[in-house]
């Protein structure tokens, strides 16, 4: 059975930096892509950034230069660093895995 489970949403000023994790329960985590999306209130689930199998990787053009998306397929998790956090990425943080599994979401607010 497949789970993916996020954290490290929180509160943040704007300019600050957070750090997302998207553990991997189940054996097929190392030969799929995942991504990062983000949802904000009354807005469509939007792709933030995805990796590869093999660590390649896309960012939507509002967060280039400011996310970095990696993974750890020993620790099957994959990460995502965010940094000079705006107001308008605050959002409901999902993670998909093999354009199927989803996890739960993690809040992130950035505001002053």
């Amino acid at each position: 059975q497949v789970q993916l489970v996020e954290s490290g949403g929180g509160l943040v000023q704007p300019g600050g930096s957070l750090r997302l994790s998207c553990a991997v329960s189940g054996s097929i985590f190392s030969i799929y892509a995942v991504t990062w999306y983000r949802q904000a209130p009354g807005s469509q689930r939007r792709l933030v950034a995805t990796i590869s199998s093999n660590g390649v990787t896309v960012y939507a053009d509002s967060v280039k230069g400011r996310f970095t998306i990696s993974r750890d397929n020993a620790k099957k998790t994959v990460y995502l660093q965010m940094n000079s956090l705006k107001p308008e990425d605050t959002a409901v943080y999902y993670c998909n895995l093999a354009e199927n599994y989803w996890g739960q979401g993690t809040q992130v607010t950035v505001s002053s």
